[in-house]
């Protein structure tokens, strides 16, 4: 039996200040963003494909997660196979098949990272929604194309800064429609998002 490791995927998505602007003021000062949070049977850009059956059954099982209001997600991939609920930036509010994509509906929450999610949009920074699950890979060709197992268990979807899936932005919608540690300013960051943090961080900090 293989051993199930972490597995991430990245979906680009893009908002416009009229469109975040439309959406807040639909939703009584919510931030509601939709569009593609999963697609099956394609290669995505970390050459990797999600067999279908995969999907609905680990969509079903996060089906009720969103009824319960607990389908929670982190800004950036922590390297947990938890939902840090320090670190939550939203809620998801319906996820469904169109074709085969997995399309969502999404809340981002008035906590502190669902706040700098919020500040991310609004200065037009290009975000992606990334799965989060553990599994394990079976390689099917010469080219490096890998498809996910059985075993996969999907976490959570959380918003990051390196999108690499094929095509799916999420856009503000009307919501009927359906560290502890001190921020070195020199530190390297690991990615687009820590950056942006780190200094937004800082500048709250001045």
């Amino acid at each position: 039996m293989k051993n199930k490791t972490l597995i991430v995927d990245y979906i680009p998505f893009n908002v416009s200040i009229k469109t975040i602007n439309e959406s807040l003021k639909k939703n009584s000062g919510r931030l509601i963003v939709s569009g593609k949070l999963q697609t099956a049977g394609e290669k995505n850009q970390n050459n990797r494909i999600y067999a279908r059956p995969i999907l609905e059954r680990e969509l079903q099982k996060y089906s009720q997660l969103i009824k319960e209001r607990r389908a929670l997600g982190e800004l950036d991939h922590p390297d947990s196979s938890v939902v840090n609920l320090q670190n939550t930036s939203h809620l998801i509010l319906d996820a469904k098949w169109v074709g085969n994509d997995i399309i969502g509906t999404i809340e981002i929450l008035p906590t502190p990272a669902g706040n700098i999610l919020k500040a991310l949009f609004e200065a037009q920074v290009l975000l992606g929604i990334s799965s989060r699950g553990l599994g394990s890979v079976n390689e099917i060709d010469d080219e490096g194309t890998v498809e996910v197992g059985d075993d996969f268990d999907l976490i959570a979807w959380d918003f990051v800064s390196n999108p690499s899936t094929h095509g799916a932005f999420m856009k503000p919608v009307g919501l009927n429609e359906s560290v502890n540690r001190e921020i070195d300013p020199r530190t390297v960051c690991r990615s687009k998002v820590e950056c942006l943090i780190r200094d937004i961080l800082i500048d709250l900090g001045n």
